[in-house]
């Protein structure tokens, strides 16, 4: 049997109900981003996206493909890490640590680390800041350190002045720096290439070094049930590579898809896990509603292919970990409710309503594998 799970990164469906807390009371990614532009996502109303509470923007159905709902997170913030590890059991009480700028001990043992100065510290859009500080980093050798409203560090570099392999140590270095009081979720590699004026980050050569989980997941339960856990694009590195038995590169989200076929294909004895960045990465953040929309798009033209790959007896599931309203102030996520869409082939869709925690996604997949799972979360079927 093999269980797909597919995370569409930052399509929320609507603001959750602390969302006021977060500044985002009314944020709603989907309605805001379909409505901005007219896009059709034919496919994904047919599956039952449109049935789902709080989507207006989008048509329901009278006898969906999937079954259908919306999760909670109960986890407090909006970011990457915190959505994929209550997906698979972790709920953390506390949200991971952010910072306006890194304090002069940690950019010291950084600096120690590369053997150079930086440049930059602090909150920062990725474009913006290569736009900003790259000539000086061509000149400098310097790498740029910035953040986020996210729990991350970023170093960014270009190719042509730090190789790939150096980035990769310098960032290693910062992930054995960044603990105890200074943890942060991730740090994050931002390579980047082209000349000032024109460059350009390179999203295929960007590694995530994340904190291990803080408990057991759901991925760890199925490995030791000797299921197969296949980790596609970004998902191994958040949750530090723990609880896959292969993992399989990928950058765009059409090569996402490709890979994700591929897997179910082939069929895999256990799960196939996938992330699709690019919402999030080149139109939540950046703003951009007609990006947004056309990544939509692209998605929903190959929906098809996917439902047909799912053999009898298998599942595809669609979720995602936050929102990125591409309409909404500032370039944070929002903290929105997930979508969960769960098909089977020749399975009657049902309503599945408003989970308490997105941690129902691992229970699905452990129940639907048929191994035990006995912390957060229960199965939506």
């Amino acid at each position: 049997m093999t269980i797909t799970l597919l995370v569409l990164d930052s399509v929320g469906v609507g603001a959750l109900p602390d969302a006021d807390a977060f500044g985002d009371a009314g944020a709603h990614t989907l309605d805001h981003t379909v409505l901005a532009t007219g896009v059709a996502l034919p496919n994904l109303e047919r599956l039952g996206l449109g049935n789902v509470e709080g989507v207006g923007s989008l048509a329901a159905v009278a006898r969906p493909l999937a079954s259908y709902g919306r999760m909670r997170e109960l986890s407090p913030g909006k970011d990457t890490t915190t959505g994929h590890w209550e997906f698979m059991g972790v709920v953390l009480e506390h949200p991971f640590r952010t910072f306006e700028r890194f304090p002069d001990e940690v950019m010291a043992a950084f600096d120690r680390a590369t053997g150079r100065g930086h440049l930059g510290n602090h909150p920062a859009s990725g474009t913006e800041i290569i736009a900003e500080l790259g000539e000086r980093h061509l000149t400098t050798g310097d790498p740029i350190v910035y953040t986020s409203a996210d729990s991350v560090f970023q170093v960014a570099a270009h190719v042509d002045v730090v190789p790939l392999e150096t980035l990769y140590a310098w960032c290693e270095a910062a992930r054995a720096i960044l603990t105890g009081e200074h943890a942060v979720a991730r740090v994050i590699a931002r390579p980047f290439t082209g000349a000032p004026g024109a460059f350009e980050r390179l999203g295929a050569a960007r590694h995530d070094y994340s904190l291990e989980p803080q408990a057991r997941t759901v991925l760890d339960a199925l490995k030791a049930a000797g299921r197969e856990v296949v980790g596609v694009g970004k998902v191994p590195d958040i949750y530090a590579h723990r609880g896959f038995t292969r993992e399989v590169a990928s950058g765009s989200n059409l090569e996402g898809v490709e890979r994700t076929l591929e897997l179910m294909r082939e069929g895999v004895e256990g799960l196939v896990f996938t992330n699709l960045v690019e919402f999030d990465s080149l139109y939540g953040h950046r703003r951009d509603p007609q990006g947004y929309a056309l990544a939509l798009s692209e998605f929903d033209e190959r929906l098809p292919d996917l439902l047909a790959a799912v053999r009898e007896g298998d599942a595809l599931i669609i979720v995602s970990d936050h929102g990125n309203d591409p309409t909404w102030p500032g370039t944070d996520h929002t903290r929105e409710h997930g979508l969960l869409l769960v098909y089977r082939p020749g399975v009657e869709g049902v309503d599945l309503g408003t989970r308490r925690t997105f941690a129902d996604v691992g229970a699905t997949v452990a129940a639907l594998l048929g191994v035990g799972w006995d912390g957060p979360g229960e199965p939506a079927l």
